[in-house]
């Protein structure tokens, strides 16, 4: 098997088409590159066991989305050990055992999730699935450089293009499937038909057949949040299946089966092969910033270009994949409220669905027109324009809870799909800048290693994102039950609110729940959430220009000899 798999069995002939590899690389980053789809996830994970919303014994989505940072990681401490590890066995090796951890991480997951064992998940989708992430990632990247050195990033733009995609193709796989196993909790009535009961920890009880039993109860703003929509009132807790574990398990076999079939069409081409009356470009091309030396993959540490690149790849991904790792609950809680007609659930997965593509298209178009622009003065274009949408968002979310407006949606879609066509674009431009930088023999594991900035930015950027929602969310709480009628609020949660901290922490409590009782006229916060987390992207952004700015060629001591 080893054999088979072997760099040395698939040394492409003379006379082969070097395009036939592009649908190979497409074929592995489509799968995984799945992962930018997680925020559909997100929402049946936090209701597993309330099933129509989240209960007190819920997941917070803090720890669910730790499992996509998990997996981040994870892919950059992969693609760093397996970057080297290419060069050495082909791309062959490295996509079968992409393929095994990235399907066995779903399935491993899976049984996380239907044992409520969230370390399982943990494992399976974020250590293992993170792995067959890196390992899937690097396998064609170093290769279509080679068989595309005549049009460096369109051919990275391409194989990239499919990471970014692969959340679009994604979300035709994973609503449906959640929705084809889903089964809703046991309805018990409306709220005034219902007696309930409030105990010492928060939670909100029923007596069913002599047993105390907990329940959930769904009001009038959290029917646009349910997976299947279903009428207000009481739910049973712990009946019914949200349908994500199955989805996972249906998940694994599929992208596992894809992935293997990917991997046995590669091939790579001989050592002097080149294309057809090509003839490498003078170092004085395109700014001065193509080299026709190379720098072995341990010598690129040893030089500033490389720690430059990594601040350059790892804050253009901070800025968006915090966004991305909360997509679709970002969407509905900047803008559900406040245009509850328009923006529910489904318009949600929409939003995703719409970030996957002009991800996807930002790859190819950017990477591409790097080829004309320079790849410095791509990413001046990054981070320029990236700063001043970023700073844009807030003024967005204020002016939409003042007034609801569609104008501010509309402007609000536009500024972060353009934010997210140049996310894909760093992606897709950065094997690129590494190959004139450095050369294009070890361009494959030095792309490996500087994807550990990936990795970083995989904990910071939903951290933050998380982190700070959860600081906004704790001080809206607070001045909402400033405002608040004590008498209301004892008649809707059956407490008083010197236990309001009970109630918060078993999330009998929310924003949406205060709202319902809050005075007229007063304002709801949930659209200012993530004001705080804009503003640090666009700091962020500003670091990586100056680090991008201060670019120069590599030192010639560093060249092999």
């Amino acid at each position: 098997m080893a054999g088979v798999l072997s760099k040395e069995r698939i040394v492409a002939a003379a006379d082969f088409n070097r395009w036939l590899i592009v649908p190979a690389a497409l074929g592995i980053h489509l799968c995984i590159g799945s992962v930018y789809a997680w925020s559909l996830f997100n929402p049946s994970l936090i209701k597993r066991i309330g099933i129509v919303t989240s209960a007190a014994d819920d997941w917070s989505l803090k720890s669910v989305v730790w499992v996509f940072t998990v997996a981040i990681v994870f892919l950059g401490l992969s693609a760093a050990v397996g970057g080297k590890w290419l060069e050495k066995v082909g791309p062959r090796m490295v996509g079968v055992v992409a393929a095994c951890c990235w399907g066995g991480g779903f399935i491993i997951g899976g049984f996380g999730i239907v044992s409520g064992q969230l370390w399982l998940l943990y494992l399976g989708y974020g250590v293992i699935g993170g792995c067959g992430l890196g390992l899937g990632y690097v396998s064609p990247v170093g290769t279509l450089i080679r068989w595309f050195p005549d049009r460096r990033g369109m051919a990275t733009g391409l194989a990239i293009m499919g990471f970014g995609g692969g959340a679009m193709i994604a979300k035709f796989m994973i609503e449906p499937l959640i929705r084809l196993y889903y089964k809703p909790a046991d309805y018990l009535g409306a709220v005034d038909a219902v007696k309930l009961i409030t105990d010492e920890t928060g939670r909100r009880l029923v007596e069913v057949a002599g047993t105390m039993r907990e329940v959930v109860i769904v009001g009038a703003n959290d029917i646009s949040n349910m997976i299947v929509a279903g009428p207000e009132g009481v739910y049973l807790v712990s009946t019914g299946t949200v349908g994500v574990a199955q989805a996972f398990f249906s998940l694994g076999v599929i992208y596992f089966v894809i992935m293997m079939a990917a991997a046995f069409a590669y091939r790579v081409p001989a050592e002097s092969w080149k294309p057809q009356g090509w003839e490498p470009p003078e170092e004085t091309s395109q700014h001065g910033m193509i080299t026709q030396h190379h720098v072995h993959i341990d010598q690129a540490l040893k030089t500033p270009q490389f720690y430059q690149l990594w601040i350059v790849l790892c804050f253009n991904v901070t800025a968006g994949i915090g966004v991305l790792a909360v997509a679709k609950t970002m969407m509905t809680e900047i803008f559900g409220t406040t245009l509850p007609g328009i923006v529910d659930f489904g318009f949600a997965s929409t939003y995703v669905l719409m970030i996957s593509l002009f991800n996807m298209l930002g790859r190819f178009f950017w990477a591409s027109a790097s080829d004309y622009m320079g790849r410095r003065n791509t990413y001046w274009v990054f981070f320029t324009l990236g700063i001043l949408l970023y700073c844009s968002i807030p003024y967005t979310a204020q002016q939409v809870s003042v007034n609801p407006s569609v104008v501010w949606l509309v402007y609000f879609y536009a500024a972060t799909m353009i934010i997210f066509t140049m996310y894909g674009g760093g992606f897709a431009t950065i094997p690129a800048y590494l190959a004139d930088i450095f050369g294009t023999k070890y361009v494959g594991g030095i792309h490996g290693r500087l994807l550990t900035a990936w990795s970083s930015a995989g904990v910071f950027g939903p951290v933050a994102i998380t982190s700070l929602r959860e600081i906004s969310v704790k001080n809206a709480i607070t001045d909402l039950l400033s405002k608040i009628d004590p008498v209301a609020f004892q008649n809707k949660f059956g407490a008083g609110m010197e236990t309001a901290d009970q109630l918060i922490a078993a999330k009998t409590v929310t924003i949406t729940k205060l709202m319902e009782i809050a005075p007229p006229g007063t304002i709801d916060p949930t659209s200012s959430l993530y004001n705080t987390t804009m503003y640090l992207m666009a700091v962020i952004l500003l670091i990586a220009l100056v680090a991008n700015a201060a670019m120069r060629p590599v030192n010639p001591r560093h060249h092999m000899k």
